[in-house]
């Protein structure tokens, strides 16, 4: 067990193709909650959103194999390797025609995914990836702290993701910089970069998903900007999209109850 934001979470493994999985776990209730997270992320990423979606909710949240403490194998990490993954680990578990909320690479990650398979109840997406293809000064700064993990790198990054000009997290710095020195991960993170760069742009995916689907987009986005929301929200058949005003790439770090209460909506809504 272990406890975020005052709330105990379970810490589990299972193997996956022979890799070690980690997924934390916590909530009683019947109706269950897939969180996928980012780039260079780990499940810890959700915690400020747990208090308020593990009431109404069993919530299952992964590592992505190549990142947090799952294994990173010696593998290319392309859009479609961690779709397949995203798969593998759902029928691993045992979920099944559950919601899934996706950010920025879990994002691309989750629509991919759902675009092959019906077994999904409703997609929320928080600023995916998978439009933009030039980068940015903000994911710029995100790669450097990746390839040179120190407080400096990783402080100045986060911040600038965050673009509210409030100081990050100690946690949020100290973890990032603790997982990014863990054996191949370095080589996960620019690897799963590479195959961002080489994936074909993602509308004519969306385009397939027939789920109800909610974009989530902060305001100020810098490394995916809000622009960038268009092509998904025209391209999925039954798509609502919310502006979380004054808000940066992760909405549900700033503003962890509005973000739980706008997911929460549109999951009761039928």
């Amino acid at each position: 067990m272990i406890i975020i934001e005052a709330k105990m979470v379970q810490e589990n493994f299972i193997k996956i193709d022979g890799n070690k999985v980690r997924y934390l776990e916590t909530g009683h209730s019947k109706n269950t909650l897939v969180l996928v997270h980012g780039l260079g992320a780990s499940a810890e990423r959700w915690s400020k959103t747990i208090p308020y979606f593990s009431k109404d909710y069993h919530l299952i949240i992964p590592d992505l194999i190549g990142f947090g403490y799952s294994d990173k194998p010696l593998v290319d990490y392309t859009t479609d390797f961690f779709s397949d993954f995203l798969g593998q680990f759902l029928d691993s578990i045992g979920v099944d025609n559950t919601p899934i909320i996706g950010s920025s690479l879990g994002g691309q990650v989750s629509a991919n995914y759902v675009s092959k398979n019906n077994n999904v109840e409703k997609l929320i997406l928080v600023s995916p990836s998978g439009i933009m293809k030039t980068s940015t000064p903000a994911l710029d700064a995100y790669i450097m702290a990746a390839l040179y993990p120190n407080e400096v790198n990783a402080k100045n990054a986060f911040e600038m993701m965050e673009g509210s000009g409030i100081e990050t997290d100690a946690k949020i710095v100290e973890g990032f910089i603790e997982r990014m020195k863990l054996p191949n991960a370095k080589m996960a993170f620019m690897s799963t970069i590479l195959g961002l760069k080489n994936a074909e742009i993602i509308t004519n995916k969306l385009k397939t998903i027939n789920v109800p689907t909610l974009i989530i987009w902060g305001s100020n986005d810098p490394v995916i900007p809000i622009q960038h929301a268009d092509g998904f929200v025209s391209s999925i058949k039954d798509c609502r999209f919310y502006r979380m005003d004054g808000c940066g790439h992760t909405p549900y770090v700033q503003s962890p109850q509005e973000f739980a209460e706008i997911v929460i909506g549109f999951l009761n809504d039928e």
